[in-house]
């Protein structure tokens, strides 16, 4: 990628990662978007993701987990250009996904549906890992995106 953006909705100081995560990733060229976290997605007519309409984030009292709340800045939207974007936080499903993605066929728990190679419900959209199976280990998730890369090399070559 020619760049790599984290948009985070809490500051730099709340991050549930180690210092030395945040340094190595700043190193390698990371630019940490803090204070911010996306509201929705938005595609061109053949359905890739173009835009991230985000808002910016203040910090409130602390949560229950004694880090202070963010709080959204009413009227501070904007709108992000992206062509591609990993959603990576937490440990659960984000809801935003199937908010977003018209026709893409989740389980109640809001895991995605898929066959053996991590091929879902949309034409030429793969998943894998724990968006697909829940929390499992990384090499669970390594076989996944191992299994979808084959899968996704076919979709776009049409070659077995």
């Amino acid at each position: 990628a020619e760049q790599v953006l984290i948009v985070y909705r809490r500051s730099r100081e709340e991050m549930p990662a180690r210092k030395e995560e945040i340094e190595n990733a700043e190193e390698e060229g990371v630019i940490f978007k803090l204070l911010t976290t996306p509201n929705r997605f938005i595609g061109d007519e053949k359905g890739w993701v173009k835009q991230m309409e985000c808002i910016r984030m203040e910090l409130g009292p602390p949560d229950e987990s004694g880090r202070r709340r963010p709080v959204p800045i009413e009227g501070s939207e904007f709108l992000m250009d992206v062509d591609t974007v990993i959603i990576a936080i937490g440990r659960t499903p984000n809801p935003i996904i199937q908010r977003t993605t018209e026709g893409l066929a989740v389980t109640k728990w809001g895991t995605i549906i898929t066959d053996e190679n991590g091929k879902t419900s949309l034409e030429g959209v793969y998943a894998g890992g724990d968006i697909v199976t829940g929390e499992a280990t990384v090499i669970s998730a390594m076989g996944a995106g191992k299994r979808a890369a084959r899968a996704i090399h076919e979709y776009l070559t049409g070659k077995k």
